[in-house]
């Protein structure tokens, strides 16, 4: 045998693999920060009383290092689960509609963003049918609720286990003792009605919800009091949010074969004013030439509708953004901040309302 058939015969050589990198851990980040283990955690996590710039220069070393925490050690270890809840009593019939890209979504778009930055992940948990099992289940810190109806049972199953929760919008029950972040209903509904007055309309109609809301309730409080201060007739109908744009549309035939001289409908529900426009095509009036149309959400339903919906713009990022700030601050023990008041909602007037 040749000394070339020697080196073919020659076993493979074994290459060693490399050693996996070795996790990085709060040791390496008080470490590199000159710090305790105590206030490296406090720093990440956003609790306890930490400098403030000692705080930014721990968050600035652990980005530096490229730390990641442990989230199952982490959860093992505190008992939390890193995670919030987004809920809505409304059905998506109105919450959502086929797009689904209506106010629950708008809403949970700049939640998760705040709650991720809070190293939290958001659940989005819609009005179906078996969801009620799943809050149950739901492993969560705390939970937001998008205007919740009177005596909530998703509100009531949550407080049972203890779990943090936030109200988007008022609650009906004034003594219910949750935190709640306040859309400012009521000068919404004032925009409307004398945007509608100012442009003409002397026959304003309100088609609300029939659902225990507070924001419906504020509505035909505001509408009382505006018809009464300025001599109008009154004239309300309301719809089942189950049914969506065909209860609105059902609603507004109704309406108007009672009320023939209607000139002018306030529509807080975005839904229920798709619906009106149809009703109002179907019976041949003209919008906004013979009947006017106002909702109260900027959504796309308002800014597809044709013609285009006069709304309000409530300012959902913001609000979005202050509920899972007065979130946070129940989950972590403080509870001193109550009701938070969003900011003031601004008009949009569009074409169907226009004189």
């Amino acid at each position: 045998m040749t000394k070339k058939d020697d080196k073919q015969n020659l076993p493979p050589v074994q290459v060693p693999a490399p050693a996996p990198a070795r996790r990085l851990t709060i040791k390496d980040v008080a470490l590199a920060a000159g710090v305790s283990l105590t206030t490296v955690s406090h720093a990440l996590n956003d609790r306890g009383y930490v400098d403030p710039d000692t705080r930014a220069r721990v968050k600035r070393v652990a980005t530096e290092l490229g730390y990641r925490p442990n989230l199952r050690a982490q959860r093992l270890r505190t008992g939390k689960a890193n995670s919030i809840a987004l809920l809505s009593s409304m059905p998506f019939a109105v919450a959502g509609g086929s797009s689904r890209l209506g106010f629950m979504m708008e809403v949970a778009a700049v939640a998760a963003e705040a709650a991720m930055q809070r190293g939290q992940a958001l659940i989005l948990v819609p009005n179906l049918e078996g969801s009620k099992q799943l809050i149950d289940e739901l492993d969560i810190d705390g939970a937001l609720v998008v205007e919740p109806v009177a005596d909530d049972p998703q509100i009531r199953r949550l407080r049972e286990r203890g779990v943090a929760v936030v109200s988007i919008g008022r609650v009906v029950d004034e003594t219910l003792p949750i935190p709640q972040v306040d859309l400012q209903s009521a000068v919404a509904g004032e925009l409307l009605l004398e945007h509608l007055r100012t442009q003409g309309a002397r026959h304003i109609a309100l088609l609300v919800g029939s659902q225990n809301r507070h924001s419906y309730q504020e509505m035909e409080r505001v509408y009382t009091a505006f018809i009464r201060r300025h001599r109008l007739p009154k004239m309300v109908a309301k719809a089942d949010e189950y049914g969506g744009e065909e209860a609105g549309r059902a609603a507004c035939h109704e309406l108007l074969a009672d009320f023939p001289a209607i000139d002018a409908i306030c529509v807080p529900v975005d839904a229920f004013a798709s619906g009106a426009i149809t009703a109002l095509n179907e019976m041949g009036r003209a919008v906004p030439g013979d009947v006017m149309v106002a909702t109260r959400y900027d959504g796309l339903r308002a800014r597809n509708a044709v013609p285009p919906l006069t709304a309000v713009n409530l300012h959902l990022e913001q609000v979005s953004a202050l509920a899972v700030e007065l979130l946070f601050q129940h989950i972590n023990g403080d509870n001193g901040q109550r009701t938070v008041c969003g900011p003031t909602p601004d008009l949009v007037p569009r074409r169907s309302s226009r004189a």
